[in-house]
């Protein structure tokens, strides 16, 4: 890529110290891009495409906001943008075919349009086979980065105009959190917001320890002063996020459980709503209980992965809880916080599993009594200790025990869902309905759906609103 190279250089020495170094980079990354504009006769465009989980959305706000700091105006499709980053998942291997199959079409793309930029960031990256992959088969690729210095974006594309070649920044493992860097969130309402990053717990199925590294938590300090920002521009709902934000503070200097954090959280005037995910069961304390029940703030939702309901099963996939100490956990919550919408996640065909033991997982599901549960099918995932384990469940056992565990998942939420019907409550409004756009859709604190009758300046708004019938899984109503 001929970049033709403008002086830029800035008179200040480089900063050695994080956030001041990265803004270095911006201000230096600014002159690349209007050098750009001017090569290719418009403003510079990006599009970020995001994979996998919530705590990738986040980071892809982090690198809109850089990109569009940098001088980038944003692009919906991939072929027309001048820069496409893909934040990619891992923990499904065909996730990673995705992502192959859409650098294969981007390739055609950069072939008639040379000045077009390719990065790749996220999981994916954190598997030294995948960037040994990319490196021999597809040198078309400009940056690839990983989860760990995501904070080191504009450093990384500065570094690209100025070199000229694939820039590869991987790192195994990191305890840096850097604060204060630009963000653009998706929803001016709502916000997700790290509270940590990382996991140690090392399911035996799960990929994330390895890609994301070990746990580490913000300051609560920072966490509040961000969440203070973000209501002062508006924001009224946010999602603490965290692979296991039940273990939050366990690393910092001066310790701090999940529940107290909670509750300072909860003193910031103006904030309306507080969810959290993902919380481990084996982690979710009595403090952590008292305080939800206690709490105005806090919505009546709960995402408890379950995983199994057979002890054995969950022994092998090293959960460290038994079925019985989960449904002694789930009498807790709901004597305390009667109201609570408890929902899980829920895998079929681990290796081993037996006829029995996928009873025990129905019986949980009928004991339990799920607002919904995310279903899976066990997937191999190469690099976990699950992928070599002996007595692998053949596929047509495996989808009919599927197909009776959804069967009987969404006969229990329709039932469980429908017992608002007549109530008026609360609804937070998040856009017009894809459907019917005389409707707004909304979430209530259960994190049910509700469609109403509405206009779009709604959005963003807490409304009253009476559930007039239960469709199932959500619900129509009127505004109260």
């Amino acid at each position: 890529m001929n970049t033709m190279k403008p002086d830029i250089s800035l008179s200040e020495q480089i900063p050695v110290t994080e956030p001041e170094r990265q803004y270095y980079y911006i201000e230096k990354a600014k002159k690349y891009v209007k050098n750009l504009e001017a090569q290719i006769g418009h403003q510079p465009t990006f599009c970020v495409v995001t994979f996998g989980c919530q705590m990738n959305a986040r980071d892809s706000e982090k690198l809109v906001g850089i990109l569009r700091k940098i001088g980038y105006a944003e692009e919906e499709k991939e072929e027309n943008a001048d820069f496409v980053i893909y934040n990619t998942c891992t923990v499904r291997e065909n996730a990673n075919m995705r992502v192959y199959g859409r650098l294969g079409q981007l390739n055609r793309v950069k072939k008639k349009r040379p000045h077009m930029m390719i990065g790749l960031c996220g999981c994916m990256m954190q598997e030294p086979e995948v960037v040994e992959k990319l490196k021999k088969s597809y040198r078309f690729v400009d940056l690839i980065f990983g989860t760990h210095n995501i904070y080191k974006f504009a450093e990384l594309i500065t570094t690209r105009f100025e070199s000229d070649r694939m820039v590869i920044d991987i790192w195994k493992d990191t305890d840096k959190i850097v604060e204060d860097l630009p963000s653009e969130r998706k929803f001016h309402f709502k916000s997700g917001v790290n509270i940590m990053f990382g996991c140690n717990n090392f399911c035996s199925y799960c990929i994330v320890p390895y890609v994301r590294g070990r746990e580490r938590s913000r300051d609560p300090k920072a966490i509040v002063r961000e969440i203070e920002r973000l209501v002062a521009d508006g924001v009224v709902e946010i999602m603490l996020l965290g692979q296991n934000v039940n273990s939050y503070g366990k690393n910092l200097d001066e310790p701090m459980s999940f529940a107290e954090l909670l509750q300072e959280i909860e003193k910031i005037e103006g904030l309306e709503r507080i969810r959290f995910m993902t919380s481990h069961p084996k982690d979710l304390s009595d403090e952590l209980i008292e305080v939800m029940k206690n709490s105005k703030k806090i919505c009546k939702h709960l995402h408890l992965p379950v995983q199994s309901g057979s002890t054995e099963i969950l022994k092998k996939m090293n959960r460290r809880y038994t079925k019985e100490q989960y449904l002694d956990l789930v009498e807790r919550i709901k004597t305390a916080i009667p109201d609570i919408s408890l929902t899980t996640d829920i895998i079929v065909g681990f290796p081993g599993e037996t006829e029995e033991d996928f009873e025990d997982t129905m019986d949980i599901v009928k004991k339990v009594r799920y607002d919904s549960a995310f279903t899976f099918i066990y997937s191999k995932r190469t690099g976990t200790p699950a992928a070599v384990m002996e007595n692998q469940v053949p596929d047509d056992v495996v989808h009919e025990r599927f197909d009776r565990l959804l069967a009987e998942v969404q006969k229990i939420s329709a039932e469980v869902c429908s017992v608002h019907e007549g109530k008026t409550v609360s609804v937070l409004v998040e856009s017009v309905n894809d459907h019917d756009d005389t409707l707004v859709t909304g979430r209530m604190s259960n994190n049910l759906l509700v469609h109403f009758p509405g206009e779009a300046d709604l959005i963003g708004k807490i409304v009253e609103v009476h559930l007039d019938e239960c469709k199932g899984f959500y619900y129509l109503g009127t505004q109260a």
